[in-house]
């Protein structure tokens, strides 16, 4: 079975937007140590699982080559298998992926029943929800920024139960700090 990771920045009080989807809050600049994390976390993943809605953004985003990026961070992004959750789109306007209709508990347990690498999700919201709520995520990424919001779109649905072990805490120059969390009986 392939490990499904979520990798999501947060804020303090665990919101990963704004009401509106807002980013307004994060207040910090990456720095190296914080790149070289995530490059680990990368490491293993083949595939990227996205909402439609963060889709139309994120993979646009990529293919346009954003300054400040590592040509290395941009072709990964870039050439990485993406698989795009959406019961509104029936064709990918997109190089390199494929899309996911239907049930999304359905659909993401059988990719992770396929041969294959480790699978990471960045969102958005109504996705990394479902993710949550039906046990797919093995392993929670969250980089958490010093900021509070009080409100916006949580990262955990406001029902259900569930349990995660501390892997991993770090705090990086830039003041956000990365907390990883597996899934109480998920596989390391």
């Amino acid at each position: 079975m392939r490990k499904l990771k979520l990798q999501v920045q947060v804020t303090a009080d665990g919101y990963m937007g704004g009401p509106n989807g807002e980013m307004d809050w994060t207040t910090s600049s990456w720095t190296d140590d914080l790149t070289a994390y995530l490059d680990e976390v990368q490491h293993d993943v083949d595939t990227i699982v996205l909402g439609r809605k963060l889709a139309e953004g994120f993979i646009p985003a990529w293919a346009s080559r954003p300054e400040g990026e590592t040509d290395d961070t941009i072709d990964w992004m870039n050439n990485t298998s993406k698989v795009v959750a959406s019961n509104t789109l029936t064709e990918p306007p997109w190089e390199n992926a494929v899309i996911a209709r239907g049930d999304v508990a359905d659909s993401i347990g059988r990719l992770k029943a396929q041969d294959g690498g480790e699978i990471i999700t960045y969102g958005g919201s109504t996705l990394v929800a479902a993710l949550i709520a039906n046990q797919l995520v093995d392993e929670l990424n969250l980089i958490v920024n010093p900021t509070s919001i009080g409100t916006g779109l949580p990262v955990f649905p406001r029902d259900g139960y569930q349990r995660f072990d501390l892997a991993h805490a770090q705090r990086f120059e830039c003041g956000m700090a990365a907390l990883r969390y597996q899934r109480t009986g998920a596989d390391a």
